[in-house]
């Protein structure tokens, strides 16, 4: 994938697998807005919303979530949550070199500390829980794969 300054929403659709329509629900809702939001042209049309390159690995993520399950809600909270406790945009917890990394056991969402203090985002940020035996696995930002041609 080449790196460009801004991504258009068909772009972002093919990288992700989300919907163009999936993307306008998501910003008028709340749930992830664009970087450049779409505004009305002085010939009466619109033009199209465009994402930043940490937006699209943001929405990689996020789709990625949604594909294993989990509602558009929680992706929100999850959203929420970060920037307004941790201070922090869901980029910064898909590196292992980051101090705070998000994983998943499939059903939840949990934050875990370079400290080993892990947190479940959508139940209580506040407080840390112990996590032995919990199967965590790294959330991930990642393009997906072109299908081949049969």
């Amino acid at each position: 994938m080449r790196l460009k300054s801004s991504y258009s929403s068909r772009e972002v659709a093919a990288l992700t697998g989300l919907s163009a329509r999936q993307l306008r629900w998501w910003d008028a809702n709340g749930i992830f807005q664009s970087a450049i939001a779409s505004r009305k042209t002085v010939s009466g049309g619109f033009t199209e919303r465009r994402y930043s390159p940490i937006d699209v690995l943001e929405l990689l993520a996020l789709a990625d979530l949604r594909r294993r399950g989990f509602a558009p809600s929680q992706l929100k909270q999850l959203i929420t949550t970060l920037r307004e406790y941790f201070r922090r945009r869901l980029a910064e917890t898909l590196d292992e070199m980051g101090e705070l990394r998000l994983l998943t056991d499939g059903k939840a969402l949990f934050l875990r500390t370079r400290a080993g203090h892990v947190f479940d985002v959508l139940v209580d940020p506040y407080q840390p829980i112990i996590a032995d035996g919990l199967p965590l696995k790294p959330v991930a930002g990642r393009a997906r794969s072109k299908r081949k041609k049969s």
